[in-house]
């Protein structure tokens, strides 16, 4: 049969494809378990959405063509006019959780037919089938076509039944958006309504918006006033919403908001199903999204790096923009942060948003500012546009102000605000922790360059170069040091040495080994006494787990074979034996293994002499140069006296940068000890 493009086709249709199957199959199922008005609704179901699919979105009149049989029904619609698969691919998919209202026909028939498909013939004509399987054991004769104006009366009781008896077989297959578009397609045909909107208002600030339609989009418009019924539907939760129906001229207003209110209550329940479940959905999704979020914030301790998070976490979720401003040690708030969905809009954004920037925020902003910063709760403004500043606090003390502008068509909701705060917390927490953690690593780096020399003596014919490698540059103060002082004219004391452990403790210990042997020395304590002594005081401690190994060189001036040389006494107290670079090209251990300082009374320790030569170098190091890993490999001395080997001849600093080269080649990831090398070279 062929229909013209009307809204009332749609009704025709519906109607004839019921009484089509029902006569059909009068008084065949009651024996073999076939359950005709499951298999009705089914057929009626998807044969209306196609031939909604033709009137609304192709506009051209359509052919429909039904094939019954003993197995099977199968129905194709026809039209001119843009095919629906093109349609359905072209529709925009909903965002932020919205489900779409219309473009579900062909997602409904992949859902529920047993077959389907699409034909694109040569002359412009698009066909969309599907085929239905019968139940098993079901029989049926193959259906006569019916009458074109087939046109039959329904009874009250068939009516009502028609409305609404949804089968539960359907209604479980169904998405509730679904099941309230096939509700209201009934309702349209037992009314002769133009269309049927069912609206709702869920109370989150964004107005009424429509679950569901069926009929034509543009009847709401094109009717008068008095034409159109709303009926609201009874609802039990928050939810709010109403039937709107666009009646016909001359159409039963009395019968047809009856109608309506019957099936309102079901509508209802439907609709409330659906938005409780939405609900559950956005609550599951916000959780995730805020567990993601502190994550994401909990691992970084870096604070630019926390607060250039902030504004990504934001946007585009809770707002189109969001900027986060911190306070200076003046209490000036900074801009720190910033973030729009729209790239291009930024220096806009950041020239009204920026305290320090031409002209800066206006009036209203500035007040919300000082009032957030201050610890006032969240507070709208409107200029330069819509948006929460809402305050960041940690530990009773403001970090910053958190600023989101709302999103893109809609204002912000209580949901929204709900979860804007929740998000201020967590970010002003990570602020303050990386805050504190900046302040402890600034304390930790300063401590660390206190215990070591600030520059290096410069010595006529002498030349000093030193390297510290921290395994860590955080808040740890490693236990190594270095140190290079004036004893007397032409005598000075090179030490290097590694306290046990890290942290304060150890820079405790380091300080007191620094400056307790460099008084010793400058008294006039031989070196070997001084050594001694320092272990005295060590011990007295009473903290065996801060002991120290230690490296003690004085240098003098002296003459070797004719020529300035330099005179090294060398003592080593549980330290690694130096490196002495010849001019020649070799390289060798020196000196003799003693024990370390702070753990016994007496100690067993040894000097030894040695002599540089013009363009000798001596190196000493700490045990993270030679015990550096490279999985179960160590750098160990061989490779060091390899690496200071092919660095004879050059200057101390080169000395020190070939071995420091040659240790990260062998291992990149320096691993957990530090490092310190230095060198000191007799110039010829």
């Amino acid at each position: 049969m062929q229909f013209p493009p009307d809204i009332q086709s749609i009704r025709r249709v519906r109607r004839m494809i019921h009484d089509t199957l029902a006569e059909v199959t009068d008084g065949r199922a009651a024996g073999n378990g076939f359950d005709v008005p499951d298999f009705a609704d089914d057929v009626v179901l998807l044969t209306s959405e196609l031939c909604e699919n033709a009137v609304l979105h192709a506009g051209t009149a359509f052919d429909l063509a039904v094939v019954a049989d003993d197995d099977e029904v199968t129905v194709a619609v026809t039209d001119r006019g843009p095919g629906a698969l093109e349609l359905h691919l072209a529709e925009p998919r909903p965002r932020y959780g919205r489900a779409a209202t219309h473009g579900r026909g062909l997602s409904l028939i992949a859902q529920l037919a047993t077959t389907w498909g699409t034909r694109h013939d040569a002359d412009g004509q698009h066909t969309v089938w599907f085929t239905l399987a019968r139940r098993p054991g079901s029989t049926a004769e193959p259906a006569a076509p019916p009458a074109p104006e087939h046109e039959r009366n329904w009874s009250a009781a068939e009516q009502a039944r028609w409305l609404l008896h949804v089968p539960a077989s359907l209604a479980r297959r169904l998405d509730p958006i679904d099941l309230v578009r096939e509700l209201a397609a009934r309702l349209r045909d037992l009314v002769d309504a133009a269309t049927v909107v069912v609206e709702v208002d869920r109370g989150d600030g964004s107005g009424a918006r429509e679950l569901a339609r069926a009929g034509d989009p543009e009847s709401v418009s094109a009717v008068a006033p008095e034409s159109v019924l709303d009926v609201p539907l009874p609802t039990t939760t928050g939810l709010h919403g109403t039937i709107r129906l666009v009646l016909r001229k001359g159409a039963d207003a009395t019968r047809a908001r009856e109608l309506t209110e019957l099936i309102a209550g079901r509508v209802a329940i439907t609709a409330e199903s659906q938005w409780l479940r939405e609900v559950d959905q956005r609550r599951r999704a916000w959780t995730t999204y805020l567990a993601e979020a502190s994550e994401l914030l909990g691992q970084s301790l870096d604070l630019d790096l926390t607060v250039a998070l902030v504004p990504q976490l934001v946007v585009p979720r809770l707002g189109t923009w969001c900027a986060v401003l911190l306070p200076e040690p003046s209490r000036r708030l900074r801009l720190a942060a910033i973030a729009h969905a729209d790239e291009d809009r930024l220096p806009e954004l950041r020239a009204v948003l920026d305290p320090d920037a031409v002209p800066g925020p206006p009036p209203q902003l500035r007040a919300r500012l000082a009032a957030a910063h201050r610890g006032a709760a969240a507070s709208w403004f409107s200029d330069p546009a819509d948006g929460v500043a809402v305050p960041l606090r940690a530990s009773g003390a403001s970090t910053g102000v958190l600023l989101v502008g709302r999103p893109e068509g809609r204002p912000h909701t209580p949901e929204d605000l709900l979860l804007i705060d929740d998000i201020a917390r967590r970010a002003a927490l990570a602020v303050h922790n990386a805050q504190t953690v900046g302040d402890h690593v600034r304390v930790s780096q300063t401590l660390q360059a206190a215990l070591l020399p600030r520059a290096l003596p410069q010595v006529p014919q002498m030349e000093f170069a030193a390297e510290y490698l921290p395994a860590s540059i955080g808040a740890d103060v490693g236990g190594d040091f270095y140190d290079v002082i004036d004893v007397g004219p032409d005598q000075w004391l090179v030490t290097i040495g590694d306290v046990c452990g890290k942290g304060a403790r150890a820079a405790a210990r380091t300080g007191q080994v620094r400056d307790v042997l460099r008084a010793l020395v400058r008294e006039g304590r031989p070196l070997l006494r001084a050594i001694e002594i320092l272990n005295d005081v060590m011990v007295e401690a009473a903290d065996p787990q801060q002991y120290c190994t230690l490296a003690a060189a004085m240098l003098s001036r002296a003459t070797h074979e004719g020529q300035s040389a330099i005179s090294v006494e060398l003592i080593l107290a549980g330290h690694a034996n130096p490196v002495v670079v010849r001019a020649n090209g070799t390289a060798e251990l020196i000196g003799r293994f003693g024990t370390a300082l702070g753990l016994v009374e007496a100690v067993d320790l040894h000097c030894t002499r040695h002599v540089l030569a013009a363009g000798d170098a001596l190196l000493l190091y700490t045990d993270g140069v030679t015990e550096c890993r490279r999985g179960p490999d160590q750098f160990d001395e061989h490779r060091l006296l390899e690496a200071a080997a092919a660095a004879s001849g050059m200057s101390a600093v080169r000395l020190v940068a070939t071995v420091r080269e040659a240790v990260q080649r062998f291992a990149p990831d320096l691993g957990s000890d530090d490092m310190a090398l230095l060198a000191v070279r007799a110039e010829p």
